[in-house]
């Protein structure tokens, strides 16, 4: 083994032996670029900024790290995360957890707006060791006195940049006046405005400073421009992109939270499978936008770009630009979404003469020159758009009812009515389920859970 294979292996680090045990049954041998450089400092107990963007593998950096920290035996809180969103909350709970599995009776916490307050103050009486949550839920209990911060040891903001851009400054700063001075603080962003190194310098002391690029290269993403002729043509131009590309699975980035309503309507009404993504949406509807993106029941999300931000989204075919960013950091953060895992993305971005100067300052930033192409021919192109592959199944029951998606499987494929092959991704929540089903079998699906019974008992199901 080569020494430079030896220093990019999780075995090189002082970890316990539980959680390198676990990192082997996860796959996870060789550390990431933004692991390789902030573990063994975080390890060391430095305060750490670090630039890294989503899919580096962040998450597993300040988890282990906290992780290795923690003195499982004081059933008190002794990490703190912040996420700007209740998506990527979830997400960062989930993988502490998977990491921590190994490990015995560690509870983590999730405490983000959207959910009901009390039985998150239930939860808080019974006590965690972790706690990961959004910034104004987090005040709300704190301010309830809910939430004892006295024993934190560890601090840790994810997507920093975007709680700013939330308005979260205000909120971050009472938060922290809870926290214990004597504590350790790492601090994450995909990108470094000025208020970011604003906040950096009130929260933490003599950090490292570590940048990770970015894993997509030119090879990776193929990226495609259009010049428009007017705005009126924006909504025409678009439309003849996603009829030629046909994309399974795509992002469309908006700048409004009503432009994205507007066009994902609009899209709709079209034909397309297609729903929007914002911040006006209950949080519910979030919630079962995203199930369905991520299991195929949507080919389109059109989003802005703070609802998007964070969200966990493998395996995306394209990313279309419905105007150019203010930013071209925001510009490279929306095309990394495509290409991911060695995959060929593609990223198409749409802009009018109007933001000719926006055009200029990417292809400064990138250091390359970007061609303009023409759109597609509408006469060659399909007149009509393709559905979605999937469809899904909503179950009015879940993990309080005991149901597992084993469950649900063995319901549609016994007696061989349905085969295994044409069901995708089922989520199992608290309340309810979500089944993938192949779209020309949606129906009979609906039926055979409406008819039968599971765990000995009906449920209520329908068709989103």
């Amino acid at each position: 083994m080569t020494s430079s294979l030896t220093t990019s292996a999780f075995a090189s680090l002082s970890l316990q032996t539980e959680l390198l045990a676990n990192l082997a049954t996860l796959g996870y041998n060789e550390m990431t670029e933004i692991q390789s450089a902030a573990l063994p400092k975080i390890l060391a107990g430095q305060d750490v900024i670090a630039q890294a963007k989503t899919g580096s593998g962040k998450t597993a950096a300040f988890g282990l790290g906290l992780l290795q920290k923690l003195e499982v035996e004081r059933f008190r809180i002794q990490t703190l995360v912040l996420c700007p969103t209740r998506e990527l909350a979830d997400q960062v709970a989930v993988e502490i957890r998977r990491l921590a599995r190994a490990m015995h009776n560690v509870k983590v916490l999730t405490l983000c707006g959207g959910q009901p307050f009390g039985p998150q103050a239930h939860s808080l009486e019974h006590g965690a060791h972790i706690i990961v949550g959004t910034p104004g839920r987090i005040d709300d209990h704190l301010n309830k006195g809910n939430l004892n911060l006295e024993n934190v040891k560890m601090l840790v903001l994810d997507e920093a940049d975007r709680m700013l851009d939330m308005g979260f400054q205000e909120v971050l700063d009472a938060i922290v006046e809870q926290l214990p001075q004597q504590r350790q603080t790492l601090l994450f962003s995909a990108t470094f405005p000025e208020k970011i190194t604003s906040l950096a310098g009130r929260l933490l002391t003599d950090p490292e400073q570590i940048t990770v690029e970015a894993n997509h290269t030119a090879n990776s993403i193929k990226q495609h421009f259009y010049k428009l002729n007017s705005e009126a043509e924006r909504f025409t131009a678009l439309r003849l992109l996603l009829l030629h590309y046909a994309p399974e699975s795509s992002v469309i980035f908006c700048t409004t939270r009503k432009e994205t309503q507007d066009l994902a309507d609009g899209l709709s009404q079209l034909g397309f499978s297609a729903q929007a993504l914002h911040g006006d949406m209950e949080q519910k509807d979030r919630d079962q936008t995203l199930v369905q993106f991520a299991n195929k029941s949507i080919s389109i999300l059109v989003a802005t770009d703070v609802a998007a931000r964070g969200l966990d989204i493998a395996a995306l075919d394209m990313v279309f630009n419905y105007q150019l960013s203010l930013d071209p950091e925001v510009h490279v953060h929306r095309v990394g979404r495509t290409g991911r895992a060695g995959e060929q993305g593609i990223a198409c971005t749409l802009y009018s003469a109007a933001e000719e100067f926006r055009l200029a300052a990417l292809a400064d930033y990138l250091q390359q020159s970007l061609e303009t192409e023409a759109l597609p021919d509408e006469k060659a192109l399909q007149k009509q758009p393709k559905p979605a592959l999937m469809q899904t199944l909503l179950i009015d029951g879940g993990k309080k009812d005991k149901l597992r998606p084993t469950d649900i499987l063995g319901a549609l494929t016994a007696k061989q009515q349905l085969a295994g092959a044409q069901i995708g991704k089922i989520n199992v929540t608290a309340r309810r389920t979500f089944v993938a089903v192949e779209r020309k079998i949606a129906k009979q699906a609906l039926q055979l859970i409406s008819e039968g019974k599971l765990k000995g008992r009906s449920f209520r199901a329908r068709l989103l």
